[in-house]
């Protein structure tokens, strides 16, 4: 059974940095995508980053892209998320996520099967 264990979050000041980090079992992690997705106060899920199996490639949502930077260390089955330059509309509860399928990079929620439980990011003003 996949877990992911999402940890890192905090209040911090606009302008400032933090990073995330996500930690997988259940499955062989270097084979799996893995991604973040943010939720802020009434609004939806939405797409942060992602990043293949392998670390090879990369994607981020236009909102984050220049500021966040997502890794993972596979002999340690993690996943960080490098947040700087933080903004208070980048406020909310990030989840890290494990593709379902093997190989392939993963944008929508859907091509996602196991979820953390979030960790609370708040940038304050």
């Amino acid at each position: 059974q996949v877990q992911l264990v999402e940890s890192g979050g905090r209040v911090v000041q606009a302008g400032g940095s933090l990073r995330l980090s996500c930690a997988a079992s259940g499955r062989t992690f270097s084979s799996y995508a893995m991604g973040w997705f943010r939720q802020a106060p009434g609004k939806e899920r939405e797409f942060v980053t992602t990043i293949t199996g392998s670390g090879g490639n990369t994607y981020y949502a236009d909102s984050v892209k220049g500021r966040f930077t997502i890794s993972r260390d596979n002999a340690k089955n993690t996943v960080y998320l490098q947040m700087n330059s933080l903004f208070p509309e980048d406020t909310a509860i990030y989840y890290c996520a494990e593709a379902l399928s093997v190989g392939r990079i993963a944008i929508q929620a859907y091509e996602y099967g196991f979820w953390g439980q979030g960790t609370q990011v708040t940038v304050s003003s």
